[in-house]
């Protein structure tokens, strides 16, 4: 299965895996979520404890959403995950690109992009 990895402090890298549940366990090295946070067809799997478990905190996706430790994204067929098309694996890598810092401040959490933008991020 065609995906784009995202870790923390990286830039994705595009891979194939094997379509098993095992390989995307290790992918994200837990137990697997997916959330549907855009319109596109795809799915953002995640380490569905990454945040309890204390993973670094990697991207922040959109207000009430940060995601900790590697996850992936990947297509989404009528009844399961698929290859992620060209077309979007293009727009997702462009999205998450350039990796974020997160700094504590108080007792808020900051996401600073690369080109210096600073959004309050809610656990």
């Amino acid at each position: 299965m065609k995906i784009l990895v995202v870790a923390p402090n990286d830039r994705p890298k595009r891979v194939e895996i094997p379509h098993t549940l095992e390989e995307m366990q290790r992918v994200v090295g837990g137990h697997i979520q997916a959330v549907y946070p855009w319109e596109d067809l795809v799915a953002l799997v995640c380490d569905e404890e990454g945040l309890i478990n204390g993973k670094p905190l990697n991207r922040y996706i959109l207000p009430g959403m940060v995601i900790a430790g590697t996850f992936f994204i990947c297509g989404l067929g009528e009844e399961d995950f698929t290859d992620l098309p060209d077309d979007l694996a293009e727009k997702y890598e462009q999205m998450f690109y350039h990796p974020q810092a997160f700094a504590r401040v108080n007792e808020n959490i900051i996401a600073i992009g690369a080109d210096g933008s600073i959004t309050h991020v809610e656990l």
